[in-house]
């Protein structure tokens, strides 16, 4: 947590320096936490408040010779982002201290001191402050000076109005949010997780073929046509599943189709090939894979395609689980070039995209 807002100060190109501070017990722990971070930040020993702890800082950061500008951050919000540092950063001036904060959403109650509601407060007006907080440095180094005797504040926003000095509001944002529960801590561990998980997109191809015989059907995509041939193959001979079920296999590297649905076994004789589309679906999806568009190209003299194309995409749809916007069909003829041109056989060339590691 503290290794990932470190990263983002010591990243912001207008943050000069960063100084951590910490218990005295912890300073090994730090270290460990940083790694090669720790020697490029300031380490300071905390105090038994959070006041006293930056009070202490402060007073570091003097003695090394003062900033202009000193950003104060919780290190529980390990998700403040650049945009928000830049947006304090440019509020504050000599005399103006500024503060990121979210208007207040949830409706509020004043309880009598008990389980009973005394009043409902208005919410207009009210908002819930975040950090990092940014002040000039002479003025809220002062302001814990003179305040360090009642060490009673929740926050720098609060000494800097105590001490009379003027505190903008910016706008904070809804992801910069404070780790206090260990629900909240495992929550953010899942996403910062999540956050540097590599997303492993790969691309299969397919290429199948059969040749035509004496026949009056050919299936095409799930889709059986009218054709004054047939495709020879051991199944329904559908080249373009047959094309696309290799595509999908080459995504995770389990073989292809004939590793999986053997020519010689005879169970698969006529049999349909959706079967084999979705039996490397759901090798896929036993990987951890997420299928993101399936495309597939067939080469043919005749049948059409076109009048069958909607059809063959709602197939293919519902073998993958696919949107059918996720799903093409496209046919070209060999323009009477080669075993195609004379209407000897059909050819379908597959393509498949598949996303690995997103549930990893």
């Amino acid at each position: 947590m503290l290794r990932h807002t470190v990263e983002m100060f010591l990243g912001y190109p207008d943050v000069d320096h960063v100084t951590v501070v910490v218990h005295p017990d912890d300073r090994d722990l730090l270290s460990i936490a940083l790694g090669k971070q720790s020697s490029q930040v300031k380490v300071v020993d905390g105090g038994a408040t959070r006041q006293s702890s930056v009070r202490l800082a402060l007073d570091a950061l003097a003695e090394r010779g003062a900033p202009e500008i000193v950003l104060i951050h919780d290190a529980v919000r390990p998700f403040v982002d650049a945009a928000l540092i830049g947006r304090t950063l440019a509020s504050i001036d000599a005399v103006t201290g500024a503060i990121p904060v979210i208007p207040v959403a949830d409706t509020l109650k004043r309880s009598r001191g008990d389980d009973t509601v005394e009043t409902t407060v208005d919410r207009k007006n009210l908002y819930a402050a975040q950090t990092p907080q940014g002040f000039p440095f002479a003025a809220i180094r002062a302001a814990h000076a003179a305040a360090a005797e009642l060490d009673a504040f929740t926050d720098d926003a609060s000494i800097a109005e105590w001490a009379g000095m003027s505190v903008r509001l910016v706008a904070g944002s809804v992801d910069n949010v404070k780790l206090t529960t260990a629900r909240d801590i495992a929550l953010a561990d899942e996403r910062l997780r999540r956050r540097h998980q590599m997303i492993d997109v790969r691309t299969g191809n397919g290429y199948d073929v059969h040749r035509l015989t004496a026949g009056d059907h050919v299936t095409l995509c799930g889709v059986r046509i009218p054709h004054d041939g047939a495709l020879d193959g051991h199944s329904d001979a559908d080249v373009g599943l047959h094309a696309l079920t290799d595509a999908l296999l080459a995504t995770c590297g389990a073989g292809d189709i004939g590793d999986h649905f053997p020519p010689s076994d005879p169970q698969w004789r006529g049999a349909a090939s959706r079967i084999f589309v979705e039996k490397a679906v759901a090798i896929i999806r036993d990987r951890g894979g997420r299928i993101m568009n399936a495309d597939i190209s067939l080469i043919c003299e005749a049948p059409k395609i076109a009048p069958h194309r909607e059809a063959m995409r709602q197939a293919m749809a519902a073998m993958t689980g696919l949107a059918l916007d996720r799903v093409s069909v496209k046919a070209t003829t060999n323009e009477a070039i080669g075993f195609v041109g004379r209407r000897e056989g059909i050819a379908a060339i597959a393509t498949a995209s598949v996303a690995y590691g997103e549930s990893a």
